[in-house]
Parts: C-alpha cells; structure tokens; sequence
C-alpha cells in the first residue's frame, strides 16, 4: 500500500513537471492552471492503473499448485467507469499441491482455501471437500479425525458440484 502512494505521488510530480517544462517550451502560452491538473489527473490514472492490475500482478505471484477459484468483482457510485469495466477486488485461491486424501474416504480431501482482498490481509482457511456428495465444511477444532478415516463433527455445506471451488478441487484432487 505504501509503495502505491510512493507510486502515485511520483506519477503525480513527473507529470506536473512534464507540463511545466511544455509551458516552457511554448513560451508561456498555455495557462499556469494546467499544470496541478495535469499532475491530479496522472495521480488519479496511476490509481486507477494499481486498481486494475492488482488482481493479475497478484495472481502472477501466487506460488504454483495454487489455482484462483473465484473472483469477486467490484463496482462502485462513486467509481462510475467501473459499471462499465468492473475490476477484481477479492478472489479466493485453492492450495492444490498441498491437498490431503485418504484412501478410506475417496473423493473428500483436506485442503487450504486462501482469500484474498484489495486491502485486506490473506485469510487461510482449512476446508473438507467432498467430491462425491458436493459439499464442504470449514476444519475447525470441532471436526474429528477418526483412524478408521471416518470425520465427524463438520457442519457440512451442500454446495453442488458446480460449485467453483469444488470444480478446482475435484478436477485436480479427483
């Protein structure tokens, strides 16, 4: 976030410098006014940039094994261009590489569920999928983990088979 600032400040003063060199240049024949306008309007264009690549710069970075299940894309009154373009701000990432089964119980596997948020901090979630039933549940301190590969104690979701995350999961983990 702080490095988006340094960004934007920076974008801002290039451009406001750019304009007062191009008055120069023309001999003062255009207004003074220009240029604060011309630096507010590169601040806002650089603010506007870090918005919309933020999804991708922050999916390039994502270590491998890790697919994004879901996205969640916003739009805004007060950013009225995005109901024409809406950006990503959230998503939701399933750890594939990192995914545990049990031969007992084929179809369900253990596996990270990371959400992720414009300014939000990076939530891991552990989660149970269940491949065959199309449901999930959250692995809380409640859920128990008999040797016989039985679970008991998860608050089980059905959420269907077309569901994202478990399209991710199921696809990789089988």
């Amino acid at each position: 976030m702080f490095l988006e600032l340094i960004a934007v400040v920076f974008a801002g003063v290039a451009a406001g410098g750019l304009m007062m060199v191009v008055r120069r240049t023309t001999g003062g024949r255009l207004p003074s006014w220009l240029v604060p306008v011309t630096a507010g309007a590169a601040m806002i264009a650089a603010t506007i940039s870090n918005e919309y690549t933020w999804f991708s710069r922050t999916q390039s970075e994502l270590p491998e094994g890790m697919q994004v299940a879901q996205t969640v894309e916003s739009r805004a009154m007060y950013r009225p261009w995005t109901y024409v373009y809406p950006y990503v701000d959230k998503f939701v990432a399933v750890d594939i590489a990192t995914a545990k089964t049990n031969d007992a119980q084929p179809g369900l596997a253990l596996f990270d569920l990371y959400s992720f948020g414009r300014w939000a901090a990076v939530n891991k979630i552990p989660v149970l999928g269940d491949c065959n039933l199309g449901r999930r549940a959250v692995a809380d301190a409640d859920v128990v983990f008999a040797q016989d590969g039985t679970i008991s104690g998860a608050d089980w979701v059905p959420v269907g088979i077309d569901d994202p995350i478990l399209s991710v999961l199921c696809k990789e983990v089988g």
